[in-house]
């Protein structure tokens, strides 16, 4: 058994980590498996509420992107916050990823947009990356300008590890590039 799982954590229970930024804001994520590799143990996290994307642009068109601007997200955020709120869903700033804690709506196939995701460095030899569907939450208007609001169907994942002082953080991104063909042929491994 590792230190850290005799320091409270066990594969056992369903365990609950904070990841923490530089901006002292946080991140709750579940502790989905633990992966033994190289004499280190790395952590499969999923965030315990809901991530969302804010795209700019016209659903009916189909000319929408992701609003990716730190600026941005802050200018708009207070109406994003507003429309969420009327649906019982709170916004919130966490690291990395915007997150909306409360229950979802039930998946409505009107409401779904499907994201074909072109990767430019990808292998023409392996099979293309699958599309990413959407649910939309909400749709609302700031300084004349159409937004709507998603979460996607699949989870997000990130990778971490504990820290010297046992504390979960995300991977480096020279440490993720290192190690992700390993953790996916793991975490492939385990599904099947």
């Amino acid at each position: 058994m590792s230190e850290n799982r005799e320091n409270g954590y066990s594969q056992e229970e369903e365990d609950i980590v904070s990841l923490i930024d530089q901006q002292g804001r946080e991140l709750l994520c579940y502790v989905e498996e633990y992966i033994e590799l190289e004499d280190d143990e790395y952590l499969v996290l999923l965030p315990v509420d809901a991530s969302v994307d804010i795209f700019i642009g016209d659903p009916e068109a189909e000319e929408l992107s992701v609003v990716q601007d730190e600026a941005t997200i802050k200018e708009i955020f207070g109406s994003a916050k507003a429309v969420l709120a009327e649906k019982n869903l709170k916004l919130k700033t966490t690291p990395f990823v915007l997150t909306v804690e409360g229950e979802l709506p039930p998946v409505d196939e009107e409401n779904l947009l499907t994201l074909e995701i072109q990767d430019e460095d990808a292998n023409p030899m392996q099979p293309p990356v699958e599309p990413e569907e959407l649910q939309l939450l909400a749709n609302f208007r700031h300084e004349n300008k159409d937004y709507s609001i998603y979460t996607p169907l699949a989870p997000l994942v990130f990778f971490g590890r504990f820290n010297d002082e046992g504390k979960a953080e995300l991977l480096s991104e020279e440490e993720y590039e290192r190690v992700r063909p390993l953790l996916e042929e793991q975490l492939f491994n385990q599904m099947e």
